[in-house]
């Protein structure tokens, strides 16, 4: 079944297409209806776009059937200091997963999230983290990914 679908690394090429997906992410997660302004968020994505995928700092995936674009996922790169558990410091953050509603529950997600760990682990990375909404959440515990009980976020 995946044969039939490309994968393809995006380049500086897609940012549009980049764009418009993390627009679309945005507004399924948050559950904001079109009328919302996004033209900031939109301007910052271009502007993060340009200079992450040039330097490095994130690998994303846009996913095609027959030439028209269904799905994408990214991975972006930051480092901290290190420590026992990441003696690297180095850390991954996989974002901007997506599907197109009629190509879902066919492992698009599931093989676009596992060309971005392998990329994150070929970088040396061995924290990878995600933010999941309810329905992405039975495909990343599927994957391996488990609930962290000792971070917090100051509101």
């Amino acid at each position: 079944m995946l044969e039939r679908f490309e994968y393809k690394r995006a380049t500086m090429e897609d940012i549009d297409e980049l764009v418009r997906t993390r627009i679309i992410v945005l507004r399924a997660a948050n559950k904001l209806s079109d009328d919302v302004d996004m033209s900031v968020v939109e301007e910052e994505s271009y502007a993060y776009y340009r200079r992450a995928l040039e330097n490095g700092e994130h690998i994303a995936y846009l996913v095609y059937d027959n030439g028209k674009f269904i799905g994408a996922g990214g991975v972006s790169f930051y480092q901290v200091m290190p420590t026992y558990h990441n003696p690297t410091g180095k850390k991954a953050y996989i974002m901007n997963m997506y599907t197109a509603p009629e190509y879902r529950r066919q492992e698009i997600a599931i093989h676009a999230l596992d060309l971005l760990v392998k990329n994150a682990k070929k970088q040396g990375v061995s924290q990878i983290a995600l933010e999941a909404t309810a329905m992405g959440r039975p495909l990343y515990e599927r994957y391996g990914f488990v609930k962290m009980e000792d971070e917090m976020e100051l509101k």
